[in-house]
């Protein structure tokens, strides 16, 4: 309850609190003059900062490898529509085209074992051999290729084993047929290459024909000569029928040379791989400069010069060479001169176990000695901290 004059001094009061309550004012702010010419320098420093990003690195099919059985179409990063289609439609030959992954993984890493480049695989990047591949260069022919070769060889021997419900043996070789040791008959499993080399186009190739760019030119280039190189080893396998085997008769297939032919027919590829430009119409490819040799449709092509992958450098995704064993004798890519990019060695004794003078002992057991040698390990030196620092 208001005392005796309550209502005046209220109303006087009521004012100077809603002064005290609104928010003050916000000062306008005073903007500096910029001249023309400022303007223009601060919008090419902008334009310098946009252009040194990082580019962004697509996702890759090739993470299926490292997915196992755990091939979940919609959870798979970098698929395209029509390979997540072709995912959810045949999900166990996925499991195929996973172990294809992991295996020319493994023979990409045997390939290039002794060089700068190892083909080394990041953990837990979708990208699985992140920026490197951001370059058009000779390793990234080599990748696309192998990659290519090494799905059409996975479902190629997945069906002829009958792991696979849509398809089985070849049905195409049938009847009698001729080679340099005469008349024989088509028989046994054929190797179905026809449908692995089918599903691998379909698959691979699909997301290279959405971009429909230079550089998609250039992977399906590639990845065609891989499936090729598959094809090409398929080797011709007898069997013999007659008295004493006389081999009167002879019942034939065709089957699957071991991947390791593919990947040595591919790195002398990649040793022999054309540079090339793309033609102004985006549909084939010209030498890159008068005097180099045309690309024929068995050769690795590539647009760009390769970083020399002797320093850690972010940006051209190499790893550098510090650390890397090198062999103090050798004269190739191997050898330390040439690994360590002329920054020099350093030298460690170590010693190791091995099992040797190993006896076969009846019944059923082999028993080996333990050896010790002890070896000289030379690890390539890092770089000079300056150097380093120029490359990151």
């Amino acid at each position: 309850m208001l005392k005796p004059g309550g209502a005046e001094e209220a109303a006087q009061l009521a004012p100077r609190r809603a002064r005290a309550l609104a928010p003050a004012p916000v000062p306008r702010p005073v903007l500096p003059d910029v001249s023309p010419a400022s303007a223009r320098l601060g919008l090419a420093c902008l334009l310098l900062l946009l252009l040194t990003l990082p580019a962004r690195v697509d996702t890759s099919w090739w993470y299926i490898g490292a997915l196992g059985a755990r091939v979940i179409c919609d959870n798979i990063p970098g698929l395209v529509s029509r390979q997540r289609q072709l995912c959810q439609r045949y999900p166990d030959i996925m499991r195929s085209v996973g172990e294809g992954a992991r295996e020319w993984i493994r023979e990409c890493q045997h390939q290039f074992r002794h060089h700068r480049w190892n083909c080394t695989t990041l953990d837990r990047d979708h990208t699985v051999f992140g920026r490197v591949m951001l370059r058009s260069s000779r390793e990234a022919a080599f990748v696309y290729a192998i990659s290519s070769a090494g799905v059409v060889h996975a479902i190629t021997r997945a069906c002829s084993q009958g792991e696979l419900s849509v398809c089985s043996c070849d049905p195409y070789t049938r009847g009698r047929h001729r080679d340099q040791r005469g008349d024989f008959d088509w028989g046994g499993c054929s190797d179905n290459i026809h449908y692995g080399v089918r599903f691998a186009k379909a698959f691979v190739d699909a997301k290279e024909k959405r971009l429909k760019d230079a550089r998609a030119l250039m992977n399906l280039h590639n990845n065609r000569c891989g499936r090729t190189a598959v094809r090409r080893f398929l080797k011709l396998e007898c069997k013999c029928h007659g008295v004493s085997g006389s081999c009167t008769l002879r019942t034939c297939w065709r089957a699957l040379s071991d991947f390791r032919r593919t990947g040595d027919y591919l790195r002398r590829r990649y040793d022999g791989a054309v540079q090339v430009t793309a033609t102004q119409d985006g549909a084939n490819f010209t030498a890159a400069r008068q005097g180099y040799r045309r690309a024929t449709r068995t050769d690795l092509v590539y647009f760009d010069n390769s970083p020399d992958y002797c320093v850690l450098d972010k940006a051209a995704g190499s790893l550098g060479t510090a650390g890397r064993v090198c062999s103090k004798t050798s004269k190739g890519t191997d050898g330390c001169e040439i690994m360590c990019c002329g920054r020099g060695y350093d030298t460690t004794r170590v010693t190791r176990v091995t099992q040797c003078e190993c006896k076969f002992h009846w019944c059923c057991a082999v028993r080996c000695k333990e050896c010790r040698n002890t070896v000289d390990v030379h690890t390539c030196k890092a770089p000079k901290k300056a150097e380093w620092l120029d490359q990151t």
